[in-house]
């Protein structure tokens, strides 16, 4: 039987023409006609693709210029390295060991200084230590005689890739020298292997270490004096914004749930743009431990001096995100579908709403503190204003319906007479209070662990500090006068 293919290339179109004959249609385009098409169609949505890409590409760099500059200094970084091989008198000196400084400055160029440092001491340290060890391997090898030589090196091999992976689990070792165990191992296992059929072992791990401290030295160089992005300076942007979106997520938290007749509002829209600032400061514990590391590799810049103390940060961070619970815990009593009657709610919202503001201008004081780098005698004054909020919706707490105890009732009622609402219907309010009273206890760790790296970072006074200073010794020398 004919394949189907056949058949169709059998078919025939034939049309009578007006003297009745008939005449064989043929197709107007041939082979060569759709498969240039085909490839048309083709080419054109690869175009299309590379035009998106490009077009997407081009955003991304106009969002963050930084990722541009970073590209930039990375081809630098290369090209630097390249003229050991391009310069004669340079290749003359380094060789074909060159290759070396261009893998270099690949694995250990990053975005920012403190990563870079840390890679390139790291590697150097890590590549020293392991050549000094592999030579002495490779002697006492030599010493044992042929037989007991292979058994030597595979032993040292053994034992010290055990030990070095070992205290890669460390966690002090880790945060600080993981990347040169790991390199240590693969050099030290590279050197000592291949010293066994090599002759002049000294002179090819000293050549190798010359053009690694060379391609860390060009590595350095670039990534300080080239638009550098410092660890320190990204994680103490990164402690401000968290602080501004904490604030702004428990003021959305409590406005969302009071308006000023203390009804509810079920915008979703609202509730998701509140809810992103404090999710954002929950998300963030890997990325400011990991800039905390980094930037304890820094030298001295800007405002942050030699031996600044970057793990206060990190308590600051983690005090950030015992607040940020709490407002998580307080978005779900938000969203619960438990609500409290309406004149529940109006009854505290006044107190919550005063709460909530003046919890979150106290976290915007200190975002400005820790921002500007200066200390601020407003921030007691906010905290007092805090702790009298406080004061004020355990008093409403109180003063609930049904709640009221025999010494709060005026004389002139009864308890018997005072309106009684069920328990279920407080519930919901004052889980909410008691999560907002909690939020303030939070902030005051905050506020001391601010003040705890004002003092260690010697942050300056700001000018309305000196004046609130000012101003109180005048009133008090006035006093003093006045009394005498």
């Amino acid at each position: 039987m004919a394949s189907g293919k056949e058949v169709l290339e059998r078919v025939q179109w034939r049309i009578t023409v007006a003297d009745g004959s008939s005449e064989v249609l043929v197709p107007a385009t041939g082979l060569a006609t759709m498969a240039w098409v085909r490839i048309k169609g083709i080419l054109w949505g690869l175009g299309l693709k590379v035009w998106f890409f490009l077009k997407r590409a081009c955003v991304i760099g106009a969002n963050d210029p930084r990722k541009v500059i970073h590209c930039l200094k990375v081809g630098l970084a290369l090209a630097l390295v390249s003229l050991f091989y391009f310069i004669k008198p340079l290749y003359d000196g380094v060789g074909g060991n060159s290759i070396w400084a261009l893998m270099t400055v690949v694995l250990v160029f990053e975005t920012t200084v403190g990563a870079t440092v840390y890679k390139c001491i790291n590697r150097v340290f890590a590549t020293f230590l392991a050549g000094f060890l592999a030579v002495g391997v490779h002697w006492v090898a030599g010493q044992s005689g042929e037989t007991l030589e292979p058994y030597v090196v595979g032993a040292s091999v053994f034992l010290l890739a055990s030990a070095a992976t070992f205290s890669r689990l460390i966690p002090s070792v880790k945060s600080l020298f993981d990347y040169g165990a790991m390199v240590f191992i693969l050099t030290f296992s590279f050197v000592v292997v291949s010293g066994y059929r090599v002759d002049k072992l000294f002179e090819l791990a000293n050549n190798r270490i010359s053009t690694i401290v060379i391609g860390t030295s060009l590595c350095i160089l670039v990534i300080t004096f080239v638009c550098p992005i410092w660890s320190g300076q990204e994680l103490h942007s990164l402690i401000v914004r968290n602080m501004d979106k904490l604030a702004d997520s428990l003021d959305g938290c409590v406005t969302q749930y009071f308006n000023q007749s203390g009804e509810c509002t079920n915008s979703m829209e609202e509730t998701g743009k509140n809810l992103q600032g404090y999710k954002c400061v929950l998300s963030s514990k890997a990325s400011e431990e990991s800039m905390a590391n980094f930037a304890r590799w820094e030298p001295p810049h800007g405002k942050f001096n030699f031996r600044y103390p970057w793990k206060q940060y990190l308590k600051i961070g983690s005090s950030m995100r015992s607040c940020a619970y709490c407002i998580e815990a307080l978005n779900s009593c938000i969203n619960s579908e438990n609500q409290a009657a309406k004149l529940i709610k109006k009854h505290v919202s006044t107190g919550c709403l005063k709460l909530s503001s003046s919890s979150s201008n106290a976290i915007r004081e200190l975002a400005e503190i820790v921002k500007t780098m200066k200390k601020s005698s407003t921030i007691d004054l906010l905290v007092g204003e805090m702790n009298s909020a406080v004061q004020e919706l355990q008093n409403d707490l109180k003063s609930l319906p049904g709640l009221w105890n025999r010494s709060t009732v005026p004389e002139n009622k009864t308890l018997e007479a005072t309106p009684a609402v069920p328990l279920m219907e407080m519930i919901p309010v004052m889980t909410l209070a008691s999560i907002l009273i909690e939020i303030s206890g939070q902030i005051e760790a905050i506020v001391d662990a601010v003040e705890e790296l004002a003092n260690r970072a010697a942050f300056g006074i700001n000018n309305k500090c000196k004046q609130s200073e000012m101003n109180e010794k005048t009133e008090g020398t006035v006093k003093a006068l006045q009394s005498v």
